[in-house]
């Protein structure tokens, strides 16, 4: 195959999770599977300005993530909290329970490669918040921990 041509970054500012509310911070990314044709993992280089977070902690029943970073420093939060380097690398093995986020709270940008598998149905789980999604493809379905159905005034529309 010939060499990949990358698409350009790509913004993303004033997200909003249909549950959780507004993401918290902006950032931006570039892809580097899809424009390759890649289907059984995605990968992106994502890039988070000071101040922002990479989102709500959280963890998959049936995706495994990684990151490597690249450039700069960030705070990994889990129950503990670990500041990660260039070069450093994390694993969250898919069904781990270990709610994790990335924070930027240093004076310049950060960039970290992410890595993770595409599995079709999953379940979220946001640590923080009494919230579980449910993923089957595009499809979304949100839950609290107890299995209760969130209002539908919270589903928002399904991608």
């Amino acid at each position: 195959m010939p060499k990949v041509a990358l698409p350009d970054w790509q913004d993303e500012k004033g997200h909003v999770h249909p549950v959780t509310g507004p993401h918290p911070g902006n950032y931006r990314y570039r892809l580097l599977s899809d424009p390759g044709g890649l289907t059984r993992f995605g990968a992106f280089v994502e890039e988070l300005p000071p101040g922002s977070s990479s989102g709500h902690r959280h963890w998959h029943e049936a995706e495994d993530e990684m990151i490597l970073m690249l450039s700069g420093e960030v705070v990994l939060v889990e129950d503990i909290e670990t500041t990660l380097h260039p070069g450093d690398a994390a694993a969250w093995p898919a069904g781990q329970a270990v709610g994790h986020r990335l924070d930027n709270r240093s004076a310049t940008p950060a960039r970290y490669l992410v890595i993770g598998t595409r599995a079709q149905i999953d379940r979220i789980h946001y640590v923080d918040h009494d919230l579980i999604t449910e993923k089957d493809g595009p499809a979304r379905r949100y839950l609290r921990r107890d299995g209760s159905a969130c209002p539908a005034s919270l589903q928002g529309p399904t991608p």
